[in-house]
């Protein structure tokens, strides 16, 4: 199987080539989709500028070397230049028809495996998860599924906040309230509630309000987590375990792939902190300025201009984000030997990231690593701003989460199904939809939350593409045929299975796509765009009708089977479930 823009492309290079010589070897045939043909080369009016010739000539040049026999039925030179090229029916057929029973829809695994670390997620140990945390668990999350079936080695990279001063707190808060008491409890059910909790027995301790000398103990736990006292490591650990029991219930919900052994918190690499300042100070790149140890790097400035800092060990000794992350990327380039490191965060740690690198950079410790920032808009309300409470607090994730299900059952409710098949089904998608909506959405872009939306059955949604593949099953049950037998060869001899198999033929290439910049919203697009042909097909092919020929019907069930494979193995990529029936 081919992409035709890729089949093309390479033609058409290699007409340039014929035409003009090797100095104009591998030039960009920009290849398009095209109105008036299925492809356009527009490579004619670049060419045209270095050669000092007319567009329309170059392009005459161009296609009397072109070499389509057996792919294109015609070419034809428009315009000023444009070189309009329609495929042959019998070359799509071909090149779809392999495609019946393939179950990664024509995706090959790459003959170029890279070793990917994947940063995403990232809650911190006992405080809620709120929607803030939706869209990098689970833009990371299609990242991650859709490197993995292209076949690159992914490392998925939870890194949590786990470690630093509020610890000694929760630490001695965990210590008198026990972790088998309802208080306890809270670090699994309502972390937010223990952490609130932690905080405001501190403060009247430190306003002499109460709670006796319960802040002078958080801050020696502090000093004892620190130097690894191993009896305060050890409620560290329980506590950390419990955060962990809540952090799993919302992966869980969320269908994402995350893990207990994706875990690569704060606490990681302290171990690695001292040694990283001490060379750093060593080697000149770091000095100290107003007692902190600093890392200066050219063209990074304040408001006034002046030079900006990446703290590596703060006044007090104390280290910070910016140690953990220099720390974190010469782990992944030095020990895990990544090729590339994915960072899924919000757009505002850009310039953090960045200075981050360059110092890492700078040290030397990069090696082959490229570092990328994923950067992720934020989750709005229908009034534009961050999405919140009514009293102006974040929105706990489980609380949308279950309402998204809820509004979902409703949907169902009335179809006919069973208590678990109506529970399996709303939860497909009531997930399915949130997730669809976040990652439709360019991941850079903001989008406003809306239910109505996310759960509708028509539109660019998750459950409309839900629904294509329930449709798609349908037409099996009701042509009396298994999707595994449906294996005869296709052929084309309407428009609307044209276009169906010719949007299936562009999969591969949006796979890479997806890859190459962290995009799944073109892979949404891309299935949406496919739900879309094959909605027309349903519309205009009829399938299991009886006046319909049995060559003919069980064409059109072959292509319908690579259809249902390629809209179930994209939104499988993107995490996204698909129930059997809607």
């Amino acid at each position: 199987m081919s992409d035709p823009q890729l089949v093309i492309a390479a033609r058409v290079q290699a007409a340039i080539t014929a035409a003009f010589g090797d100095d104009h070897a591998g030039t960009d045939p920009v290849i398009r989709p095209s109105q008036f043909a299925d492809l356009q080369a527009n490579v004619a009016l670049p060419l045209s500028k270095k050669l000092r010739q007319a567009p329309r000539d170059v392009a005459n040049e161009i296609v009397a070397r072109l070499d389509v026999d057996g792919v294109a039925s015609s070419v034809e030179v428009s315009g000023p230049g444009f070189i309009n090229i329609k495929l042959a029916d019998g070359w799509i057929a071909s090149q779809v028809t392999p495609l019946v029973g393939d179950v990664r829809a024509g995706v090959p695994i790459t003959d170029r495996p890279q070793i990917i670390p994947v940063d995403y997620s990232s809650p911190n140990v006992a405080k809620e998860m709120h929607v803030g945390h939706l869209r990098t668990t689970i833009v990371g999350d299609a990242f991650a599924r859709t490197g993995e079936f292209r076949g690159h080695t992914i490392i998925r990279q939870n890194h949590i906040g786990d470690w630093g001063t509020p610890f000694g707190m929760l630490i001695e808060h965990l210590l008198e309230v026990g972790e088998d008491t309802e208080e306890g409890q809270l670090l699994v059910n309502d972390p937010n509630s223990f952490y609130q909790a932690a905080r405001a027995k501190f403060e009247a301790s430190e306003k002499g309000e109460g709670h006796g000398d319960f802040a002078t103990r958080a801050r020696k736990r502090v000093v004892l987590l620190q130097a690894k006292d191993p009896a305060t490591l050890e409620t560290w650990h329980r506590l950390v375990d419990m955060s962990k029991v809540y952090f799993n219930k919302i992966y869980s919900m969320l269908d994402v792939s995350l893990t207990d052994s994706d875990l690569a918190g704060e606490s990681m690499y302290n171990d690695m902190l001292p040694g990283i300042c001490d060379e750093l100070e060593e080697r000149g790149i770091a000095v100290i300025d107003d007692g902190a140890l600093c890392v200066f790097n050219e063209g990074y400035v304040g408001r006034e201009g002046e030079p900006l800092p990446l703290i590596i060990r703060k006044s007090d000794g104390g280290y910070g984000y910016g140690t953990t992350d220099v720390a974190c990327l010469k782990y992944r380039a030095q020990t895990l030997h990544a090729d590339r490191a994915v960072y899924v965060i919000g757009a505002p740690q850009a310039l953090h990231l960045s200075m981050a690198w360059d110092t890492v950079e700078r040290a030397g410790w990069k090696g082959r690593t490229e570092p990328f920032h994923a950067k992720i808009g934020n989750v709005l309300g229908d009034d534009g701003r961050i999405l919140r409470t009514r009293s102006g607090k974040s929105i706990k994730l489980a609380a949308l989460l279950e309402e998204a299900v809820e509004r979902a059952e409703k949907i169902v409710e009335d179809r006919g199904y069973d208590e678990e098949t109506k529970k399996e089904i709303a939860h497909a998608v009531g997930i399915g939809g949130v997730k669809y909506a976040d990652l439709s959405t360019a991941r850079d872009s903001e989008y406003v939350f809306d239910f109505d939306r996310m759960l509708a059955l028509s539109g660019n949604t998750g459950p409309y593409l839900q629904y294509a593949t329930a449709r798609i099953r349908s037409i099996f049950r009701k042509a009396g045929v298994s999707v595994e037998d449906a294996t005869s060869p296709i052929t084309i001899t309407e428009p609307a299975e044209r276009a169906l198999a010719l949007h299936l033929l562009r999969f591969p290439s949006v796979i890479d796509e997806v890859l190459d910049g962290v995009y799944p919203h073109k892979l949404c697009t891309y299935l949406f765009e496919l739900a879309q042909a094959f909605t027309t097909f349903y519309d205009e092919c009829p399938v299991a009708k009886p006046e319909v020929p049995v060559e003919v019907r069980d064409s059109r069930l072959a292509l319908l089977r690579v259809t249902l494979q390629t809209l179930v193995t994209g939104l499988g990529v993107l995490g996204i479930p698909v129930p059997e029936r809607m």
